[in-house]
């Protein structure tokens, strides 16, 4: 069939371009369940939340000695204690279960053979010295990973350690490969003068499946329009997306966009992209349909500019590049200089400043991988670096997301996982003082924070204009939360209030100083005049609800101050104290950012304040509104 010379008289722009054809486009993206083990490189269809702790028992941190720490009391250098196997300690190697009723682990080397059955010993073991309890990774109920997160081989490792076996993930697009052109061939041994190897389609098979997708490569097609036009419809039957290589351009040979254009829909014919003009964006029943030029550089550059975003789209992501980076930390990393440190790190930009904030977590703490943006490397020659100085950052995330996410420095609560799932978002849990001082040091967005003033009884407004004199900020106005006092099921001490906490047969679990929940309890505390050394368990601090949570259900602790969610979250009882305003504060500055903006829609949004209340012991009164405070 003869058909005319094409021509194409577009020389759109390339963000134009896109924007007019992936618009036209109605990508409606698939999910299917794969097993933990098989899928690594897949995309999250929904957040996953762990079904089980880990460890799901207390586990012996070091190999040594098993004792009740009480019996140790008194020991030192100067008047040591003797052990007696059996009787006072058992042996325990690393991993091994903690039995009752022993608490505390003494590591091999501080121990002393002086007989056979006997030892000794030189420091008193503290509760819970070296044991890690249950939970202390993961803790059943709370976020792994979010949705639209590419699977990691550290992140197999916390889905399994969470209980999860399968889970969604999204579909894989299946992009068919055309490549056209009477002079391309497949083999080697068939070379001669006026044929060329097929190269591109290889390249895009490789960029297919670097990307997300399963490639299906065709044989070439020879440049005759009715040969063509099958496959093309061939092509678009059996895949997801088809690329179509050479014959895009204005040649008398260059069928393609007449045979999409007889077939569908040619949307762009022609971008401006050196290489790259000829460029055909097409649509034939409803799929997408690309043609790409055949010059080897220009096939790369319009793949990687036009398709890769098409797959991304259909397997939940964005378009990402990895970088490296020079980051300031936002509080001392402390090191030794006997190794290279690799630290774990938040990272944001403040401003025009990548912000490093260190995780914490030990060698097992797997999540500190999990939820890290990139490792921080301390050089041996260094004995730490202060708050404020600077470190070189491996990014586990690309730079163009970071800069996209919204940094909370603050206080902890569950609903951040939520929100950090909605947007992206890094979360450090300080306590709501340790976020106001962040915050003071430019280091974050917002701080959540829930801080009662001792006089008033008024939250949060008070400290702002403390720490803040001569600044203008702002409060968005968050959740109304129950706080009160987790207890196992049926709250067996029968405890009440805050009297119950100094009765011999109750052990407290605290939170870290400076946060909003440990400043209500002080508050309780003084109001009643409770001596603070009557409250055994009162110097044990936890960073998080869901920490204390754990400490209840596992036995380590009989009542701890938090919120109503962790308690439910474990299955455990509460026993109400107070509904306290959890808050988010701002520079009034950043209220135009589009970081924050993004942050107010969502923590108003229908879908958040549903996700919210599933969890229990919330409230919504103004939610999103905004008070000055000068």
């Amino acid at each position: 069939m003869n058909k005319k010379r094409n021509t194409y008289i577009d020389n759109i722009d390339v963000d134009e371009a896109r924007k007019r054809y992936y618009e036209k486009l109605n990508i409606k993206p698939q999910w299917e369940e794969v097993d933990v083990i098989n899928s690594l490189g897949r995309v999250t269809f929904e957040p996953q939340y762990a079904k089980v702790s880990s460890p799901n028992y207390n586990a012996a941190a070091m190999d040594g000695i098993l004792v009740e720490s009480s019996t140790t009391l008194g020991a030192t250098e100067i008047n040591p204690k003797i052990l007696e196997e059996g009787k006072d300690f058992i042996y325990i190697n690393t991993g091994n279960v903690v039995l009752d009723p022993y608490d505390a682990v003494i590591m091999i080397e501080d121990v002393i053979k002086i007989e056979k059955g006997k030892i000794q010993i030189l420091k008193a073991a503290h509760p819970w010295q070296h044991i890690r309890p249950i939970g202390e990774d993961i803790v059943a109920t709370e976020m792994i990973i979010p949705s639209k997160h590419k699977i990691r081989p550290i992140d197999i490792g916390a889905l399994l350690s969470g209980g999860i076996d399968k889970f969604k993930v999204y579909k894989k697009p299946q992009i068919g490969i055309l490549p056209t052109g009477t002079e391309i061939i497949e083999n080697i041994e068939d070379l001669e003068k006026g044929k060329i190897i097929d190269s591109n389609s290889r390249v895009f098979e490789a960029l297919v499946l670097e990307n997300g997708g399963t490639p299906n490569r065709y044989s070439p097609v020879k440049d005759d329009y009715e040969l063509l036009k099958e496959a093309v419809l061939k092509g678009v039957e059996e895949n997801d997306i088809l690329i179509i290589g050479a014959g895009s351009s204005a040649g008398s040979k260059d069928y393609t966009v007449k045979v999409i254009k007889e077939l569908g829909e040619v949307i762009i014919h022609g971008v401006a992209l050196k290489p790259g003009k000829p460029t055909i964006l097409g649509m034939i029943k409803g799929k997408p349909v690309i043609g790409i030029p055949g010059y080897p550089v220009s096939a790369y550059l319009v793949f990687e500019t036009f398709a890769k975003p098409l797959i991304l789209n259909f397997i939940g992501l964005k378009e990402e590049k990895d970088l490296f980076a020079t980051a300031t930390t936002s509080k001392k990393i402390v090191s030794s200089l006997k190794n290279k440190e690799l630290v774990r790190v938040n990272l944001g930009f403040v401003g025009d400043k990548l912000i490093a904030t260190p995780l914490s977590g030990g060698a097992g703490v797997t999540m500190s991988l999990v939820k890290a943006d990139g490792i921080a490397m301390i050089p041996q020659s260094l004995e730490g670096v202060e708050a404020g100085g600077s470190v070189d950052v491996k990014l586990l995330k690309p730079l163009n997301q970071i800069k996209e996410t919204l940094v909370s420095i603050g206080s902890h609560d569950i609903i951040m996982d939520i929100v950090g799932d909605m947007i992206k978002l890094t979360s450090s849990h300080v306590g709501s003082m340790g976020g106001i001082l962040a915050m003071r040091r430019g280091e974050c967005h917002i701080s959540p924070i829930h801080l009662l003033d001792l006089e008033t009884g008024e939250y949060n407004i008070s400290y702002v204009k403390r720490y803040f004199s001569g600044e203008k900020m702002a409060i968005i106005k968050g959740v109304k939360r129950h706080q009160g006092f987790i207890v196992e099921k049926g709250n067996p001490k029968n405890i009440k209030n805050f009297t119950d906490l100094t009765r011999d047969d109750i052990v407290y679990v605290n939170r870290q100083r400076g946060a909003g929940t440990r400043i209500l309890l002080d508050y309780h505390l003084s109001k009643q005049g409770i001596d603070i050394s009557s409250i055994k368990g009162y110097d044990r601090e936890m960073t998080t609800h869901m920490a204390v949570a754990t400490a209840v259900k596992t036995g380590s602790a009989t009542t701890g101050l938090g919120v109503y969610s962790a308690a439910k979250a474990l299955d455990l009882d509460f026993i109400n104290v107070a509904f306290e305003d959890y808050d988010f504060l701002v520079p009034y500055k950043l209220l135009e950012d589009e970081r924050v903006k993004e942050f107010i829609k969502t923590i108003k949004s229908e879908e958040f304040k549903e996700r919210v209340n599933s969890l229990g012991g919330y409230g919504f009164e103004n939610v999103g509104d905004i008070i000055i405070i000068d």
